[in-house]
């Protein structure tokens, strides 16, 4: 089965993997941007994501396979892959399996290391969403805020919601897999796993995912990695800060 995907632009392929509960749609505006400095984009959904397959597997080695599967289906060589946290973690080991494949690795505010599971309110309150009762997006939003009190982490969050009939919400994520799983999401690089090839790992200032003690951590698995800060900004640093953002990618990629 095929991942989906929204193509953009001409040009070398630029592949852009979105993070855990969210999809390719939050990378349309940066997407079309890239696109415009003579990339083809290829926004991707992984599996129970967005309008991609639902399976009850889940795991960096399958979602790279997927990728693979993906780069194969189109053609697409001597890419640039960037993955933001999840999104990261998979292409920072699908870039040490296919070294040949990617020509440079940007990775968004995650690290190679071990992180232990944080996502039990999220999951908690994505779970306690009932659609039968529940009729529109601020109904759904009101009950979410319940687990989660970030207004700017329920937007992304409920940017899931979709109508899969009249009067009917539903969500795009398949959670009953992804709360199962979600112990997967935290699991480390393989220690052997490496990339030789220039890779930019991108932090936001206000994020406590790359600390001091991931510079080694990272140098070992991507000796050629450059670390860059993106001020202003957290875990989701392409959306708050997106115009520093598109241009320490540029910078990297130009």
């Amino acid at each position: 089965m095929g991942l989906h995907s929204n193509i953009i632009g001409e040009g070398q392929p630029f592949v852009i993997l979105h993070g855990f509960l969210g999809m390719s749609d939050n990378w349309k505006t940066l997407g079309r941007q890239f696109s415009e400095q003579d990339f083809q984009v290829h926004l991707v959904d992984q599996r129970n994501h967005g309008r991609s397959f639902w399976d009850d597997h889940f795991s960096y080695e399958v979602l790279a396979e997927d990728l693979k599967h993906y780069c194969d289906t189109h053609n697409l060589t001597n890419i640039v892959l960037l993955g933001h946290s999840m999104g990261g973690k998979t292409a920072m080991l699908f870039a040490t399996l296919y070294p040949e494949i990617v020509s440079k690795l940007i990775v968004a505010d995650i690290s190679p290391r071990f992180y232990p599971i944080h996502h039990d309110a999220i999951l908690e309150g994505l779970d306690a969403l009932d659609f039968n009762l529940i009729k529109s997006r601020g109904e759904a939003d009101k009950l979410l805020s319940n687990y989660v009190s970030d207004f700017g982490t329920r937007q992304f969050l409920l940017k899931n919601l979709y109508w899969i009939e009249k009067g009917k919400l539903a969500l795009r994520i398949n959670l009953k897999v992804l709360k199962e799983e979600v112990g997967e999401i935290g699991e480390a690089l393989p220690t052997y796993a490496k990339f030789e090839k220039e890779t930019l790992f991108l932090r936001g200032d206000r994020s406590e995912y790359i600390g001091v003690e991931d510079e080694r951590i990272i140098s070992n698995h991507f000796p050629k990695a450059e670390i860059v800060t993106i001020s202003n900004s957290g875990h989701w640093l392409h959306a708050e800060n997106p115009k520093d953002f598109f241009e320490a990618v540029t910078q990297f990629v130009g």
